[in-house]
């Protein structure tokens, strides 16, 4: 069972920063082998979406206000430790990622911009995909939203 946390930037612990970054770099970085920058200066505007497993950071996501990322409120970075993907947390820390924008930032309209291959998980969370799919940081992507 994760602990979700919703914190700002400014109340990130130094460790809570540095092993969500850990978590981000291992699988965005060196899992997927993509060499792009991850820390781009967006963090502190988001609101960090945290799940804990003992204490542990096992799953992430960071969530924007309309207009700070996309026209919408956007939710990105969802990352789950490999060794922890089998529980499905994806799912947990969308939903609380989801529930987040509807309370902090009063809308359910969200855009996403999907790795390609997890279109379907999406779906499962209402995601419906617009255009066509392109490529960033060499990694098939596509828009998405949830109304």
């Amino acid at each position: 069972m994760l602990e979700i946390k919703v914190k700002t930037f400014k109340e990130l612990s130094t460790l809570e920063l540095y092993y969500l970054l850990q978590l981000r770099s291992e699988v965005f970085v060196v899992e997927q082998d993509c060499i792009y920058q991850d820390i781009d200066g967006k963090d502190k505007n988001a609101l960090h979406i945290i799940g804990f497993k003992n204490e542990k950071i096992v799953a992430y996501t960071r969530i924007f206000k309309p207009g700070d990322y996309f026209e919408l409120s956007s939710i990105g970075r969802v990352v789950v430790a490999k060794n922890e993907r089998q529980h499905k947390y994806g799912y947990d820390i969308m939903n609380a990622s989801i529930n987040a924008v509807k309370n902090y930032f009063n809308t359910t309209d969200i855009k996403i911009s999907a790795q390609q291959h997890l279109e379907k998980f999406y779906n499962n969370l209402g995601f419906k995909k617009v255009g066509e799919w392109y490529l960033e940081d060499n990694i098939p992507h596509i828009a998405m939203l949830k109304k």
